[in-house]
């Protein structure tokens, strides 16, 4: 049994990993042979709560665990009193475009925003009701007003006299529109009128796609779009540090969808983005921001293609020439995400039959030498050593726990030896010969 696992915690792990995803929640109770890597992030974390920022990329092979190092590090994070979002480059979300994949990206972002109180996302609304509420009781007592009567209609100057000076002093790009619309949101709040904080909401998560929708239900001037959403992110970040928060985390996965896009100026341009986060952050520029970017080799070392493609950020996000394999440098800004080796596997998928049998209330028949025998198996399948990946051999796994619990007569031998290994890597090499357009 694992201690201190939550229900919705084990439902949560079981289910993804299942279907192939990282679970959002919970990911701390199966994590292994990550703790060197866990502890050069949190010693990042703490430079970027004494006011600096960071970039990180971490990469690794398809399957290797990148995406759910992202998830730990959330859980990390929030522990140490970040705000943490998430997003995934697609094919309509990037960080540079002309026709609203920009903005769509900024989008995802604030829709997964969490805290520690709401780790699943979704937690802009509470963060912008408990920031009024920080400058209500401001308010108050700098006017020696009781809290009771703070909030009525004939006091709402002094509260939008104080949201407009906070907002003027942490924006430097849409301040006024920015401190407008979250007036809008006190109003909706105090007022209990949903429809307009449900509106300011909607301006703040960059989902107004013209100025006149948005004036009409606002009366702001401007809205958040492809060329000024970084404005909006390091003006949050600096609105969440004033509310007693340690930063602000931004967790970007899957690259290869940059790497991918056809043309070669719009893929520049995004990774001219990259470039200008990158400066940013470490030359001083924003406080409190803390980057992490996930991509496969190819997408970094590509020099068709990839990231080096770019000579501006190769000369950046080249490797520590004296490091091995042995000696790791987890201080430069590219992380290498080396495959779990089987001592490791072999405590993860025990950690995972624990979780598995508390999810179901269960107890599969399935002992240590079952485990050993099931790895075996497994890696000493034709392509195992080329294609297998942790993903595939935990999937595996626990779609085999799933057959046990369902069908106890079932032989396990049986079941092990008719598992396959695939090759499950997106076909990434043969991009090179697609015709720039």
């Amino acid at each position: 049994m694992i201690a201190n696992v939550k229900p919705k915690e084990a439902t949560a792990i079981i289910n993804s990993l299942i279907a192939g995803v990282v679970p959002k929640i919970g990911i701390q109770h199966i994590t292994v042979g990550r703790s060197e890597e866990t502890n050069a992030f949190i010693m990042a974390l703490e430079d970027v709560k004494n006011g600096h920022s960071m970039v990180k990329f971490w990469i690794g092979d398809f399957g290797s665990g990148k995406s759910f190092m992202l998830h730990l590090m959330n859980t990390v994070a929030l522990r140490q009193k970040f705000v943490v979002t998430n997003a995934d480059f697609t094919p309509d979300n990037r960080l540079y475009a002309n026709d609203g994949k920009a903005v769509s990206l900024y989008t995802s972002l604030m829709d997964n925003i969490a805290i520690q109180t709401k780790p699943e996302g979704g937690a802009l609304s509470t963060l912008m009701e408990k920031w009024i509420e920080q400058i209500i009781s401001k308010t108050a007592l700098e006017n020696n007003i009781l809290l009771t009567e703070i909030r009525k209609k004939e006091q709402f100057p002094l509260i939008q006299a104080n949201i407009l000076k906070t907002i003027n002093e942490i924006t430097e790009v849409g301040g006024f529109d920015f401190g407008m619309v979250v007036m809008k949101y006190y109003e909706g709040y105090v007022k209990d009128d949903e429809a307009l904080r449900k509106n300011a909401l909607k301006w703040l998560k960059g989902e107004y796609r013209t100025k006149t929708e948005a004036k009409h239900d606002l009366g702001v001037r401007e809205i958040i779009n492809d060329i000024n959403y970084y404005d909006m992110l390091k003006n949050f970040c600096k609105l969440f540090v004033s509310m007693g928060y340690s930063g602000f985390l931004i967790n970007l996965d899957e690259v290869i969808n940059l790497y991918k896009i056809s043309t070669s100026v719009m893929r520049e341009k995004n990774y001219e983005k990259i470039l200008a986060i990158y400066n940013d952050c470490f030359q001083g520029k924003v406080s409190h921001l803390f980057f992490n970017f996930a991509g496969t080799k190819e997408t970094l070392e590509n020099e068709r293609r990839g990231l080096f493609s770019y000579d501006a950020l190769k000369t950046r996000l080249e490797t520590n020439k004296f490091e091995t394999a042995e000696i790791r440098d987890f201080a430069q800004p590219v992380i290498r995400i080396l495959p779990l080796d089987h001592n490791e596997i072999f405590v993860l998928l025990k950690k995972l039959k624990a979780v598995f049998d508390f999810n179901y209330s269960s107890s599969i028949d399935i002992t240590d030498v079952d485990i050993q025998t099931f790895m075996e198996e497994m890696f000493n399948k034709p392509g195992a050593h080329e294609f297998l990946t942790p993903r595939e051999v935990i999937r595996d796994f626990l779609n085999i726990l799933n057959i046990l619990r369902q069908n106890p007569s079932l032989e396990k031998s049986k079941l092990f030896g008719e598992m396959e290994v695939v090759d499950e890597r997106p076909d990434i090499l043969s991009l090179d010969e697609i015709d720039e357009l």
